[in-house]
C-alpha cells in the first residue's frame, strides 16, 4: 500500500456547519481518502492514496458538492483573494441596503402609527433585485446542497425568504386582500448578508496571530557573496551563507553567530519579553529582533526548515484540527436542517388549521426557518480553537492539534522528567574523589577516555570538563584513544578495555553489582546534596568517584507551586538514586517522586499512573540499602518513591526533553516537550514549550481551561438561542425580520466571544 499523501485545500462557498459536514462526508467517500474540513479556517486537510485518487479528483468532488477548492497558495496571495471576495460581498450588501432601506423605512413608520404605503409595483421592483441578485448565493448553495442529498443553512434562508416573496407576488398579481411582505424578504436577506460580513471580519481577526507570525520574517537579507555584501531576497538564501544582522533588524533565517555581541528579542518564539544575549557560537532564529550590536552569522536553516516555519506549520495544523467536543455540534448539524424543515411544516399546518389564515401561518413558518439557521452552532468550537492556538503560539506554546488542547484541561497529574525539564539539563563536574594512590588528573582523564563511547549527558559533561582542564593546563596534550570493546548498559554505565585491562564506569549500584567495594557513606553524603555520583574501576579495583550537579531551573519551584494551586499533582521521575532524587525534589517543592527509573521503564511508569497508580514490578533488586534507596531517610510526605499514587481523577500528562522520554511522552494522555529537547521528543509530544520552562505547562493548562470555557459558552449560546427562538417563532411571537436579525447576530456573538480568548495572559 502506498504511503498517504497530504494536501490542504482552500475551500470557498461554505456557509455553515452543515456545509463543512457534507463536504467532509463527500471527500471521505472517495477511495482511501481521510479528510477533515474546518468551517472556521475554510480549509480541508486531506490524506489520500495517490494511486487511488489525485488532486483533480479531489477538487472535482468538492465542486460536485457545490463548493470550489484550490491548493493552498502563498499567504499573501490568499489574503488578497480573501480581501477581494470581502469587497465583492461589501458591494452586494451596499446595493441590498440601498434597495431595502425604503421598504424598511416604510415598515418602521408603521410602528409609530404613520401609514405610508408605497405602490405594490414599486415594492416589487425594489425587493426583486435583493431577492435574486443579492440573495443568489443562497439559491445556488441550496441547490448544490439538495443536489448532493443534503441540506444546509442556504436551504432554510432560500425557503423562508422565497415563501415571503412569492406570497407577496401572489397578493400583487391576483389583487388579493392581504398585506405584502416584500420588506420582510428583502430585509431578511440584507440582515443575513450583514451577519456574514461581520462574521467574516471576526474570523479574519481570529487567525490574526498566524498572520502576524507570517509577517514577521524580513523580506531581504544582507548576505556575503563572492567577498561582497549584497541584499538578497530571503527566499534565495542557502544554508552556509554568511549574513549580517544590523541593530534594529530581524534575523532573516536561523543561524549561528560568528562575530559580534548583542541581545535578541525572541518573544515571537518563546513568548519571553526579556532579550537573550548573543555572542560567538550562539544561535539566532529567523524573525528575532537584534537589539543593538552588529552580528555576523552563518545560515544553518533556511526556508521551510527554520524554527519560524515550523511554528507556522504547527499553528496551521492545530487551527485546522477538530476537538472531540466539536463532534457533538457536527452530529447535531447533520440532522438539524431536516428537523427544522419538519418543525416549519408543522407550524404552517398548525396555524392554518387553528386560525384559518394561511398568510399568518406562512409568516410564522418563515420565522421558524430563519431563526433556526445552524451557523452559530458550527462556529462555536472551531473559532475558539483558532484563536486559542494562535494565542498559544504568541506565548511560546505550540499545540499540535485541537484534541491535545482540549484534553489538557482535564489533567490532574503531571509526570516530569528531572534532567532538562526541572533542571537545566547541563550537569557539570563538581568533585573528583580519587582512591588512594590515584591522582585526580589520572581519574579524570581515564573516565573521559571511557566516556568518549557514550552519549549520556553525564558523559558529555565529563568530556567537556576534561577537555577544558586539559586545554587550560596542557594545551598541546591530547587524550589517548586506544579504548576498545565498549559495552554500554542503558541506565547503569559502561564497560571497556584500555591497554588490555578491563574498566568500568557507572553508577555506584552498577559497580556494587559488579563486585566492586563502594563507600556508601561517602556517596550518600554527596547524593544528599543533590549530586549524582559515578564510580570508576579497573580490574575490579576502585579508582575513585566523580560527582556531578545539574542546576535546578530558576523557575521550576514556582512552576510546581503554580501547578499545585491549579489542583495538579506533580510527580518527578529520575534515573538517579533515591537520595539525589529526593534532594532535587525537595529543591523543586515536589513531594512525590520515583527514583532509579531506567529509560525503558518511563513509559510503564506513566501507564501505571493512568491505571490508578499501581506500581509496576520492583525496578531494583533488594541487594543493598544503597541500591534499594533505603539509606536515605524516608520522606514524610505521601507518595514516596515507589509508592502508588491512586485516588485522583482525570488525565495524566508527561513533560520531558530527551530521546529516552519519547515513549513516555507517547504513553501520556497529554505530553509536553521542551524546545531544548531532542527532535524525537518534540515529535512525540502533543505540545512543545518554546520557553524551556515548566511554567509553560501551567500556562498551557490554563489556556486549555479558558478555551474549553469559551467553547462551552459558545455551545450554550448556540443551543439556547435555538431552544428559545424556535418555540417563540412557532407561537407566532417573532416577526421574520426580528428572527433574521437574531440569526445574523448569533453567529457574530459566538465569534466575538471566541475572540475574547485573545485577552488570555500567561500566569506570573
Amino acid at each position: 500500500m502506498a504511503a498517504p499523501t497530504h494536501i490542504d485545500l482552500q475551500i470557498t462557498g461554505m456557509h455553515c456547519a452543515s456545509c463543512s459536514a457534507r463536504l467532509e462526508k463527500v471527500l471521505n467517500q472517495l477511495p482511501e481518502v481521510a479528510a477533515a474540513v474546518n468551517i472556521a479556517t475554510e480549509k480541508a486537510h486531506i490524506d489520500y492514496n495517490p494511486k487511488q485518487t489525485n488532486l483533480d479528483a479531489l477538487i472535482k468532488a468538492v465542486q460536485g458538492a457545490g463548493f470550489d477548492a484550490h491548493p493552498l497558495r502563498d499567504f499573501a496571495v490568499e489574503k488578497q483573494a480573501r480581501i477581494a471576495a470581502y469587497r465583492r460581498e461589501q458591494r452586494q450588501f451596499a446595493i441590498a441596503v440601498l434597495l431595502t432601506l425604503p421598504l424598511l423605512v416604510e415598515m418602521l413608520l408603521m410602528f409609530f402609527g404613520v401609514h405610508m404605503m408605497m405602490p405594490g409595483w414599486l415594492q416589487f421592483a425594489l425587493a426583486t433585485p435583493v431577492q435574486f441578485w443579492s440573495g443568489r448565493r443562497f439559491y445556488s448553495g441550496a441547490w448544490s446542497s439538495l443536489k448532493s442529498g443534503g441540506s444546509n443553512m442556504d436551504v432554510l434562508v432560500a425557503l423562508g425568504t422565497s415563501a415571503a416573496y412569492m406570497l407577496s407576488c401572489a397578493v400583487l398579481l391576483f389583487n388579493l386582500d392581504q398585506p405584502v411582505y416584500f420588506e420582510a424578504s428583502a430585509t431578511l436577506i440584507t440582515l443575513i448578508l450583514l451577519g456574514k460580513l461581520l462574521e467574516a471580519r471576526a474570523k479574519s481577526k481570529a487567525s490574526g496571530a498566524l498572520e502576524a507570525l507570517i509577517n514577521l520574517q524580513p523580506k531581504l537579507a544582507h548576505v556575503e557573496r563572492d567577498g561582497a555584501m549584497q541584499e538578497l531576497a530571503v527566499e534565495q538564501m542557502q544554508a552556509g551563507d554568511l549574513f549580517l544582522v544590523r541593530p534594529g533588524e530581524s534575523a532573516p533565517v536561523d543561524g549561528v553567530v560568528l562575530e559580534g555581541t548583542s541581545s535578541m528579542d525572541e518573544a515571537m518564539l518563546t513568548g519571553e519579553s526579556l532579550p537573550q544575549d548573543k555572542q560567538a557560537g550562539d544561535k539566532v532564529y529567523a524573525a528575532t529582533l537584534n537589539q543593538y550590536g552588529l552580528l555576523k552569522c552563518r545560515a544553518l536553516a533556511v526556508g521551510a526548515h527554520t524554527q519560524l516555519a515550523a511554528i507556522i506549520r504547527l499553528v496551521e495544523q492545530a487551527q485546522g484540527s477538530k476537538a472531540a467536543i466539536q463532534k457533538l455540534a457536527d452530529q447535531i448539524s447533520a440532522v438539524f436542517v431536516p428537523v427544522v424543515l419538519a418543525i416549519a411544516l408543522l407550524t404552517l399546518a398548525g396555524w392554518w388549521l387553528y386560525g384559518g389564515d394561511f398568510t399568518v401561518a406562512l409568516i410564522n413558518a418563515v420565522s421558524v426557518l430563519v431563526i433556526a439557521c445552524p451557523c452559530a452552532l458550527g462556529l462555536a468550537t472551531p473559532t475558539a480553537i483558532v484563536v486559542a492556538t494562535g494565542r498559544a503560539a504568541q506565548a511560546g506554546i505550540l499545540v499540535k492539534d485541537a484534541a491535545a488542547l482540549e484534553r489538557a484541561h482535564k489533567l490532574s497529574v503531571l509526570v516530569v522528567d528531572k534532567t532538562g525539564t526541572l533542571t537545566e539539563g547541563k550537569p557539570g563536574v563538581t568533585d573528583l574523589l580519587p582512591a588512594s594512590g590515584i591522582l585526580p588528573d589520572e581519574l579524570l582523564q581515564t573516565a573521559a577516555l571511557l566516556a568518549q563511547g557514550s552519549t549520556h549527558p553525564l558523559s558529555r559533561a565529563l568530556l567537556d570538563h576534561a577537555q577544558a582542564l586539559l586545554d587550560h593546563t596542557r594545551p598541546r596534550q591530547t587524550m589517548p584513544a586506544q579504548t576498545s570493546g565498549i559495552s554500554e548498559v542503558s541506565g547503569h554505565g559502561l564497560r571497556a578495555e584500555i591497554g588490555g585491562e578491563h574498566y568500568l564506569l557507572g553508577s555506584p549500584a552498577f559497580a556494587m553489582r559488579e563486585g566492586i567495594p563502594i563507600d556508601e557513606r561517602q556517596i550518600l553524603a554527596l547524593q544528599q546534596q543533590g549530586k549524582t555520583v559515578i564510580a570508576l574501576a579497573r580490574a575490579g579495583a576502585l579508582l575513585g568517584y566523580i560527582a556531578f550537579a545539574d542546576q535546578l531551573r530558576a523557575s521550576s519551584r514556582a512552576a510546581v507551586a503554580q501547578l499545585a494551586a491549579m489542583g495538579i499533582r506533580t510527580v518527578m521521575l529520575s534515573g538517579d538514586n533515591h537520595a539525589t532524587a529526593q534532594a532535587i525534589a525537595a529543591q523543586a517543592g515536589i513531594a512525590e517522586f520515583r527514583a532509579e527509573v531506567l529509560p525503558q521503564d518511563k513509559a510503564a511508569q506513566v501507564q501505571s499512573f493512568k491505571t490508578g497508580g499501581t506500581h509496576p514490578q520492583p525496578l531494583n533488586p533488594p541487594q543493598s540499602p544503597l541500591i534499594r534507596g533505603e539509606a536515605a531517610a524516608p520522606s514524610p510526605d505521601k507518595g514516596r518513591a515507589g509508592e502508588g499514587l491512586g485516588g485522583w481523577e482525570g488525565l495524566v500528562g508527561m513533560a520531558g526533553d530527551g530521546i529516552n522520554d519519547a515513549p513516555a511522552l507517547a504513553a501520556a494522555d497529554v505530553s509536553f516537550a521542551m524546545r531544548s529537547g531532542s527532535d524525537i521528543a518534540i515529535e512525540a509530544a502533543d505540545i512543545t514549550l518554546m520557553r524551556n520552562d515548566l511554567a509553560s505547562v501551567a500556562d498551557a493548562i490554563s489556556l486549555s481551561r479558558a478555551t474549553l470555557n469559551k467553547i462551552r459558552q459558545n455551545l450554550f449560546f448556540a443551543f439556547a438561542y435555538n431552544v428559545l427562538g424556535i418555540p417563540l417563532a412557532m407561537l407566532g411571537m417573532l416577526n421574520p425580520v426580528i428572527a433574521g436579525a437574531a440569526m445574523a447576530m448569533s453567529s457574530v456573538s459566538v465569534v466575538s466571544n471566541a475572540l475574547l480568548l485573545k485577552r488570555w495572559k500567561r500566569q506570573a
